[in-house]
């Protein structure tokens, strides 16, 4: 499936990417390649397939029981945040480094 070089530019405005035209190039060829397999996989007959509602089925079996989920103090945060040059408690202050146009 061929990309057009314009929506290759509009997904990489939207991402705030610059691109070269080589890899304007490239990035529509494998965005091409990319959505050539989805139509090939579009073409199998799923019928019969059950859906699925979590990949896991969770159960008894250590292997894929789920947990519980239970918060626990990482006792990290305060040796972290005195590493930190500018540190509010609980965050750290860094200096902007992405300036986006809108």
């Amino acid at each position: 499936m061929e990309i057009r070089p314009e929506i290759v530019q509009r997904i990489a405005e939207l991402a705030h990417l610059e691109l070269s035209p080589e890899e304007m190039e490239l990035y529509g060829q494998q965005l091409g390649q990319i959505l050539s397999y989805f139509a090939k996989l579009n073409e199998l007959d799923v019928s019969a397939v059950e859906p699925l509602a979590q990949v896991l089925a969770g159960g008894t079996d250590p292997a894929t029981a789920w947990r519980e989920d239970v918060v626990v103090p990482s006792g990290l945060s305060e040796e972290l945040l005195a590493a930190g040059p500018d540190v509010r408690p609980p965050f750290f202050r860094v200096p902007k480094v992405i300036e986006r146009e809108p």
